[in-house]
């Protein structure tokens, strides 16, 4: 994608096996293997025992299960991939035992996919596109984050109403992390296609479930996976400058490229086939018997058991609301296929972007090019985003988690 932004009337973009060899090689093994160290020197596992005896003080015994924990993490957390050694996942003592091994496995997902927007702005000779960009991420991050963090934070009205003194969300998390720490872990891994969890989403409060799925639904933009995060930003990019276009009557361009009807077509390819896989998706699975069977929970969180699983499947985040049993004949076949269109669906446009952009000539900015490195940019960018989700998945997030908030609000309990 930046290489057709920067190339000028040609039809190449990069030669696929060089640039696999050269991530895997130069970014992602070196960091393996640096953060492998640290995690075994923070008390995460790292060996090929398959399991150890250990008895309790009643004299029991007790199978623990070890193996090869810390160079899995490391990877899982770098490649923003995110299946866990334990089915805990980063909940998990062994996978993720101390304050600083959490803080360091969130910084993990997020290292890789925010500094692909640094390598942008220096590839294009302009750092300033970069930092907007990443900008317009922080500000619909911290967006998200606070509604995650607000919600647990005050937590379930209904438990002061049974007596319970303290009513902050704590079902689900681990006391060791507490709210911020599971708050914000939750907020980074949904928004960068991760997965990796130390709390269990599903015991989230209705509002902070909600921006955690926006999130995802969102395409994962912020700041995304490794490269994916960035290619999917781009999208809005183009939408952006699009309708900024239209506001100032003039041809939409970015960095001196001409943004034309093919670009647009593609563009709107890109956001329209996740949404609709995710909407199809869920829309197939709630009205179906083999779809229903599966949720373990009636009313709206049930819906919204659904929506997390299809929207997690075509993010390609592989994070859960985990009362919904996905270990079906039903659920297998149509969040594999989810997972098939919602990661190809967006790949293949924006390589069709990138071959079409890479063919136009480069055009020297005018008086009338809006700038595309400022503030005002970075708010444009964020806000299209948002509006772009609203009116896409807020009608159905408004019959799944808005609902379920009002009514826990209101005392009413299934």
């Amino acid at each position: 994608m930046i290489r057709g932004l920067i190339r000028k009337q040609t039809d190449r973009i990069g030669n696929f096996w060089v640039d696999l060899v050269r991530g895997s090689v130069r970014v992602l093994l070196p960091l393996s293997l640096l953060f492998s160290l640290i995690l075994v020197q923070q008390g995460v596992l790292q060996n090929f025992s398959p399991y150890v005896s250990a008895y309790t003080l009643e004299g029991a015994e007790q199978k623990l299960t070890m193996g090869p924990v810390a160079s899995q993490e490391a990877i899982k957390m770098l490649g923003v991939n995110g299946g866990g050694f334990f089915n805990a996942n980063s909940a998990h003592p062994f996978e993720n035992p101390t304050p600083l091994s959490n803080f360091l496995q969130m910084i993990s997902i997020f290292l890789i996919p925010a500094s692909v927007v640094f390598t942008f702005g220096r590839i294009v000779r302009d750092r300033r596109q970069g930092f907007a960009i990443l900008a317009a991420m922080l500000l619909l991050f911290l967006l998200h984050l606070g509604i995650v963090y607000v919600g647990e934070l005050y937590g379930n009205p209904l438990l002061a109403a049974v007596g319970v003194a303290d009513p902050v969300a704590m079902e689900g998390k681990e006391v060791r992390f507490g709210i911020a720490d599971s708050s914000l872990f939750a907020a980074i891994t949904t928004a960068a296609s991760c997965g990796a969890v130390n709390a269990m989403h599903d015991s989230f409060t209705p509002l902070g479930g909600l921006a955690l799925m926006l999130q995802i639904m969102l395409g994962e933009v912020v700041v995304g996976g490794v490269g994916a995060g960035f290619y999917g930003m781009m999208v809005f990019v183009i939408l952006t400058v699009f309708i900024v276009g239209l506001m100032v009557g003039r041809t939409p361009e970015y960095l001196g490229k001409k943004i034309e009807a093919r670009e647009m077509k593609m563009a709107t390819l890109a956001v329209l086939i996740p949404a609709v896989t995710i909407l199809a998706g869920s829309a197939v699975a709630a009205v179906t018997v083999s779809g229903v069977a599966s949720v373990a929970n009636p009313g709206p969180h049930g819906l919204s058991e659904i929506l997390y699983a299809f929207a997690s499947s075509a993010g390609n985040n592989g994070s859960a609301f985990a009362g919904l049993n996905a270990n079906t004949a039903f659920y297998n076949l149509v969040l594999a296929a989810a997972m098939l269109i919602g990661r190809f669906g967006v790949i293949l446009p924006v390589l069709a972007i990138a071959g079409s952009l890479a063919e136009k000539k480069i055009t020297p900015p005018g008086p009338g090019t809006f700038p595309t490195h400022g503030w005002l940019f970075a708010i444009l960018l964020a806000g299209v985003v948002m509006i772009v989700g609203a009116l896409t998945f807020m009608p159905a997030l408004a019959l799944g988690p808005a609902v379920e908030h009002l009514q826990m609000i209101h005392g009413v309990t299934y």
